[in-house]
């Protein structure tokens, strides 16, 4: 049983080094043994950024990856050709995945993606293309989580061999999951935090995006994460929380927060920066 501790991105936490400078992947490399990373969600970077990468951190850095838009169907498009970019995708990131470094590929669904027969043929599509590479589920319609539906959602992933990916968010009518730890991939679990900002999530406006993630969880709040955590981390190998609330800069606190609440400490991390008390 191993839990491990992360952030979305590296570049977004100055808080880390007490400053207001973006961090280098190197610096955070010094704080936290895995990251995950939503470029390629955008558009598919060349191996050699990703070869970059992977020179500034140690050889046990693990790194979760976000599935591109069309692969996960955020993009409207009619005709595109999915094995292509599925094999585009995975040229991209062939090196982590080579030298063990590749975590996981997060599958984030779109609101839209609801429980229905052309989904779950999909999903199996999915693991088709990409053979035995890790993949983790984040569902954002909660069809899938319906009272009469979530037993069969789960034993899907599980037959999948994919690990649900356990939100914490917003309690809304229609556009959000509940909190739901259940392990579905003994291998690993998953936790992404995006806080509790119901005002933010409920209204799409002018810098949502931003706006949705601006919330600092309480001390209770995270303790009761880590009794979830430990719960999850007794069924699976290894259990990594992301922190994804970080429109105002809280990520990286409440990340260091939970790591001493569970009494976690993290060994071949990077060297700090010399001149900062850290």
């Amino acid at each position: 049983m191993a839990i491990t501790i992360g952030l979305t991105t590296w570049t977004e936490h100055p808080s880390l080094l007490g400053g207001t400078k973006k961090l280098t992947l190197s610096e955070y490399a010094g704080f936290f043994p895995v990251v995950e990373v939503d470029t390629a969600f955008y558009a598919i970077p060349k191996p050699l950024v990703v070869h970059n990468w992977r020179l500034q951190v140690p050889a046990s850095f693990q790194f979760i990856v976000k599935a591109n838009g069309i692969i996960t169907k955020h993009e409207r498009v009619t005709e595109f050709d999915l094995p292509a970019t599925v094999n585009a995708f995975r040229a991209a990131f062939q090196e982590l995945h080579d030298h063990g470094q590749l975590q996981a590929v997060l599958l984030q669904f779109p609101p839209f993606f609801t429980v229905s027969r052309e989904n779950i043929l999909y999903l199996r599509q999915l693991r088709d293309l990409f053979g035995d590479w890790p993949l983790t589920v984040e569902w954002r319609n909660n069809t899938w989580y319906k009272p009469a539906l979530v037993k069969e959602s789960m034993l899907l992933l599980q037959e999948l061999h994919m690990s649900l990916t356990i939100a914490d968010e917003p309690a809304t009518q229609g556009n959000s999951v509940p909190f739901y730890p259940a392990v579905t991939d003994q291998q690993q679990a998953f936790f992404r935090l995006h806080g509790r900002n119901l005002a933010g999530w409920q209204n799409p406006g002018a810098g949502w995006r931003r706006k949705r993630t601006l919330y600092r969880y309480n001390d209770q709040e995270l303790h009761d994460i880590a009794a979830a955590v430990q719960k999850v981390a007794a069924q699976a190998q290894t259990t990594t929380i992301i922190f994804n609330n970080n429109a105002g800069g809280d990520a990286a606190d409440n990340a260091l927060m939970l790591q001493k609440i569970l009494g976690l400490s993290f060994t071949d991390l990077n060297p700090r920066q010399l001149g900062f008390d850290i």
